[in-house]
């Protein structure tokens, strides 16, 4: 009998964990026991008689499943799209694993595993076993430091390499198609001493070629090291073999292509070399975004401040910040008032205001006052490491479109040395029948030129750049998949409360019927002590106005109505018409200006001061500065937009005229368990739908949406359930999000259109005889760097 143990999700009381281990001990060979309290069952089973798998499927069929884990792994060694291809497939024909992503550019892996079917140690060894290391993935720090142990590993090795190609360059005159008049030097056209040169270069700094080689050989695979091996391997050992029959006399010229094989692996190191360059500039995003973290933070230890580390930081600590720091973590001020530079998140270049219970957000920069804060999200749990989470995550990801190319990939090598293969055949018995040198140099030609490199870098490179512009401008992609779905947004649903507005009230017209300054100060004190959102914009609108709010003597709130005051021996009555007129005030005069303002969709406010009305105040929630810009660019780009929303038709349309949003668009009076049946509707109209909202109550929608877009300034639920986040919510990110999303698919279909077309082109002329080994090396080596070139074109593309 075997024993593993497996988390039960969806058990909700005593009777579930019965009824599966009811269930599962039914089944022969299995002996369970079910932990509710644990939530997780302990297996015996006989491997003769069942699996895991059936053990996990029975588990399903009952309604609850088996919780699944990540793993996120760097991995070396790879060369190659192939190398990335045979790991994901190595890994899922292992039990226990659903999925697994290997990421080439990023050299990293995600793995999704059953917890009791198979360990992270089992995940290890066998990406051991392929061939590969396998190592827990390091933070960005280290991550960094060894991307440039690499490139400086690559820049000695092309080095060295160089020193010694060089003078067999000069033997090359002697292969030239044309006649010329330079020659070598007699010591270098001596066939041993090209054997030292080319020696050092194929086994040394060749080295690395033949380990992956073997590597990929004894798992029954190709890639690209085997490609470049066998090439080289043939010119060298050609060569070699025709130096020493020229020592023994047996032939008076050595046909010797020593330069050909030095060559060919000087330019591919040399290609090795600037692809990690290459690549290491594709993952500026995060280490920008890194360096956004604040480094130390003063926090009171006993009374006392102390310096530490960002790190060390604990929930609970109270932190001093001074002008010009960097907020550490995301908190509360207990203490101190402050402007907070808060662009970094929101892209609002104006400081926000902030006193006591006000919310702050790690790395964001203080201003002009010292404050004390209460720390409640540290580490991975800040808002700035959500955000590098994502674009990580997104980074290492891969797009529909990679998953085709990936099985091109794995197929191509073999295919390629097949038709090597043939090339020599047809050259050395019927073109040239018992020649060596001609079928040498046409099949080695195939093998080098042939080498999928730009192929598996066409797609992950563009998705790292696209999705590191992205959140440089706010627009933070889930995954390559989400960034390939946005370019096809055909129509945009856009949620009304918070997303097109700014989700508070504030005042925006006040009619004086008799009042004046004095009259509108005793209305704002009399707001003062109420807790509703009207009341609170009126309060709010005084302070900018520089009107004196004082407290009331005497308050009460009338629910539903508004409030009632004394102040000043004065009594004030702030509310709706109909608290008014019970009250015995007379509002007739203000009929017209109420009717006005109810058109346009605002609440309309009555204040009285000792029976006698003094001020109507309209209060709306504002339309954001941007919205309007945002909805007229999606427009212009031939994308529907709609407005959805819970409140009145009356006030969405009113909402709709002042953006640009057609009356037959509005959607209006919609109950938050209904938003997503209204996605559904457009989608079954034949359109790809973004639905764009802010609040818990959108997340069934975002969830429906083909691709749903959470405003950053919301719930952590909407942000959840989103495919796209916009930090900071300016609309204008979504057009942005879907012009970044067009332009990235269009660098990856030049990227395998020119993969593609080089290697289709390339090995027919190389069959042919009419490429020598060194050009395919070249051509080869430079088509990787291409393809990486202009996926880092899109960093100086406008969005």
């Amino acid at each position: 009998m075997k024993e593993t143990r497996l988390n039960v999700e969806g058990m909700t009381c005593a009777a579930c964990s019965t009824r599966i281990e009811k269930v599962l001990n039914k089944m022969d060979g299995v002996e369970a026991n079910v932990n509710l309290s644990m939530e997780r069952a302990d297996v015996k089973y006989d491997e003769d008689q069942v699996s895991v798998d059936d053990v996990v499927e029975k588990i399903d069929k009952l309604g609850y499943g088996v919780k699944e884990e990540k793993v996120e792994l760097d991995i070396k060694g790879m060369t190659c799209a192939a190398c990335s291809t045979r790991i994901e497939k190595g890994l899922a024909r292992m039990d226990g694993i659903s999925e697994a992503n290997i990421n080439l550019t990023t050299e990293s892996g995600t793995i999704s595993y059953t917890p009791g079917m198979v360990s992270v140690d089992d995940i290890q060894e066998k990406v051991k076993k392929l061939g590969f290391e396998a190592l827990l993935k390091q933070d960005q720090e280290e991550k960094e430091s060894s991307k440039e142990k690499e490139i400086r590993k690559q820049k000695v090795k092309f080095i060295i390499a160089a020193i010694f190609s060089a003078p067999l360059l000069l033997t090359m005159l002697g292969h030239m198609p044309f006649e010329t008049n330079l020659s070598a030097p007699a010591w270098i056209e001596y066939p041993w001493t090209q054997f030292v040169l080319a020696s050092v270069v194929q086994f040394y700094i060749g080295a690395q070629f033949y380990k992956g080689a073997y590597r990929s050989l004894t798992n029954k695979s190709a890639n690209m090291d085997v490609l470049v091996a066998l090439g080289t391997t043939a010119a060298f050992m050609y060569s070699f073999v025709q130096s020493v029959l020229w020592q023994m006399g047996v032939v008076h010229h050595a046909e010797l292509y020593y330069e050909a094989s030095a060559i060919i692996i000087t330019l591919v190191v040399l290609g090795k070399y600037l692809e990690a360059v290459a690549k290491g500039r594709t993952t500026v995003a995060i280490t920008q975004l890194l360096n956004l973290q604040a480094k130390e933070a003063t926090v009171l230890r006993n009374g006392e401040e102390v310096q530490v580390p960002v790190e060390e930081v604990q929930v609970g600590d109270h932190i001093v910040v001074r002008p010009g720091e960097k907020i550490p973590v995301d908190g509360e001020v207990v203490e101190g008032t402050t402007s907070i530079d808060e662009s970094m998140i929101t892209g609002e270049a104006i400081p926000v205001d902030k006193q006591q219970e006000s919310t702050v957000i790690g790395s964001t920069i203080n201003k002009n006052g010292t404050i004390t804060m209460v720390a409640e999200k540290v580490g991975k749990d800040t808002a700035l490491a959500g955000i590098i989470k994502i674009v990580e995550d997104a980074q290492g990801s891969k797009a529909p479109i990679q998953r085709m190319v990936d099985k091109i990939s794995s197929i191509f090598v073999p295919i390629v040395v097949v038709i090597a293969i043939i090339t020599f055949a047809v050259w050395f018995f019927i073109v040239n029948p018992g020649v060596w040198a001609p079928a040498l140099t046409a099949s080695v030609a195939v093998l080098v030129i042939a080498c999928p490199c730009a192929l598996g870098l066409a797609t992950p490179t563009s998705i790292m750049v696209g999705t590191g512009r992205g959140a440089e401008n706010g627009i933070l992609f889930k995954g390559g998949e989400y960034l390939e779905g946005t370019q096809g947004i055909q129509a945009v649903l856009l949620d009304k409360t918070g997303t097109i507005t700014e989700g508070r009230p504030r005042v925006t017209d006040v009619q004086t019927i008799s009042g004046d300054e004095r009259d509108f100060a005793l209305i704002a004190s009399a707001e003062k002590r109420s807790e509703h959102p009207l009341a609170e914009a009126v309060v709010a609108y005084a302070t900018e106005q520089d009107v004196e709010v004082n407290n009331p003597n005497q308050f009460e709130a009338i629910t539903g109505h508004g409030v009632q005051a004394s102040i000043d021996e004065s009594n004030v009555l702030v509310g709706t018409r109909k608290l008014l007129t019970e009250q015995g005030i007379e509002v007739t005069e203000a009929e017209e200006v109420l009717q006005q303002f109810e058109d346009d969709g605002k609440t309309a406010v009555l204040a009285a001061i000792d029976g006698q009305l003094r001020f109507v105040i309209a209060i709306a929630d504002t339309v954001k500065s941007t919205s309007k810009q945002a909805i007229e660019t999606l427009q212009n780009d031939e994308i529907d937009v709609y407005i959805m929303t819970g409140d009145n038709k009356r006030t969405a349309s009113a909402v709709a005229r002042e953006v640009g949003i057609p009356e037959e668009n509005v959607i209006a009076e919609v109950l938050p368990q209904h938003k997503a049946d209204q996605v559904e509707k457009l989608q079954q109209e034949g359109k790809k739908v973004a639905m764009v909202g802010d609040g818990i109550n959108d997340a069934p929608a975002l969830a429906m949406a083909d691709i749903g877009m959470a405003i950053g300034t919301g719930t952590d639920v909407a942000i959840e359930a989103a495919d796209v986040t916009l930090v900071g919510g300016d609309l204008n990110n979504i057009p942005k999000a879907i012009k970044l999303s067009k332009k990235t698919m269009r660098n990856i279909r030049q990227n395998l259109f020119w993969a593609f077309f080089y290697n289709s082109a390339s090995i027919p002329v190389a069959a042919l005889g009419f490429l020598a080994p060194w050009v395919a090396g070249a051509a080869m080596a430079f088509s990787s760097v291409s393809v990486l070139t202009n996926s880092l074109r899109l960093k100086r593309q406008n969005i």
